[in-house]
Order: structure tokens, then C-alpha cells, then sequence
């Protein structure tokens, strides 16, 4: 019942952080919605006991993509006029904070009492995991890390904006 119920809970976080990054114009927040919907894929894979793919998923997915593409979008709209005009910015982080705390407290109780339903770390064969990685799969990864960086050099080339002077 308890796992059901944490599966819920992840679903729904994994559904409306996709709704965010699809509906929110600013592109912050849809990345804020795509880091959500990580973090929620990576619980998802936490429950179904493979903890290497959990941990992986925060450690590229969180921890790389979606900082990177964070960063990028950062670097890119760094101009005051810019940013949106928030007079009630404080109160929305209070308020935000205020009705996201009930849900990290049920979802620290609910993984303090998960840890002793999981199996011992012996299970788990890394050495495998990692041969198989940096062997027969390094090709397409950096494939993929090469698609990434293209993208964000071009994101960051179109978005630039160019006085009439320059030349392209």
C-alpha cells in the first residue's frame, strides 16, 4: 500500500512537472518543470529497486542537462529588461515554501521507512554495469553529449541579439 501510494505521488509530480515545461513560456520554468519530472522519474526508478539507474538519473539527467540548460538559459536572458516584473515575488516564495513543506516531510517519512524494504547493497553489480557503459554504449553517449552541446551553442547563437553594425 505504501509503495502505491509513493507511486501516486511520484506519477503525479512526473505529470505536472511535464504540464509545466510544456504550458509556461518562460523558458526558467520549463526547466524547473523538466527537473521536477527528473526528480520524479528517478524516485520512480528508486521503486522499483534499481538504485544505479536512480542515482545515474539525478547525476546526468538533474545534475548535468538540466543545470547546464539552466545555465544557458541564465547566461542568455541576463538583461534587466529582460526579467519579468514581480512585486509579489516574496510572498510567492513564502507561499510556495509553506505548501511544499507537508509533502517533504510525508516523502522523508516514506523514504526513512522504504530504506529497510530495500535489498542489500551486494546485489547490486556496478563493476558490470559501469564495463558495459564504458565499453559497448560509449559511442552513443558521446554522440549524445556532442548533440547537447551543439544545441546549446546554437540556442545561445540565435538568441544573441546583433546591433546593425555587426556583420553576421
Amino acid at each position: 500500500m505504501l509503495e502505491i501510494s509513493l507511486f501516486i505521488i511520484l506519477a503525479l509530480f512526473m505529470l505536472g512537472g511535464s504540464i509545466a515545461m510544456i504550458t509556461n513560456k518562460q523558458s526558467v520554468f520549463s526547466a524547473f518543470g523538466f527537473l521536477v519530472s527528473m526528480i520524479a522519474l528517478a524516485g520512480m526508478f528508486a521503486l522499483l529497486d534499481s538504485r544505479f539507474l536512480a542515482i545515474a538519473q539525478i547525476m546526468v539527467s538533474v545534475g548535468a542537462v538540466v543545470i547546464l540548460s539552466m545555465l544557458t538559459i541564465l547566461t542568455v536572458n541576463a538583461k534587466e529588461e529582460a526579467l519579468p516584473f514581480e512585486p509579489n515575488k516574496y510572498r510567492w516564495m513564502l507561499f510556495s515554501g509553506v505548501l511544499v513543506l507537508p509533502f517533504t516531510l510525508l516523502l522523508y517519512k516514506t523514504l526513512v521507512a522504504l530504506y529497510s524494504s530495500f535489498s542489500p547493497l551486494e546485489s547490486v553489480n556496478s563493476k558490470v554495469v559501469g564495463k558495459l557503459l564504458f565499453s559497448g554504449w560509449v559511442f552513443p553517449f558521446e554522440i549524445v553529449s556532442i548533440l547537447l552541446l551543439t544545441a546549446m551553442v546554437g540556442a545561445i547563437v540565435i538568441a544573441r541579439k546583433f546591433s546593425p553594425k555587426e556583420s553576421v
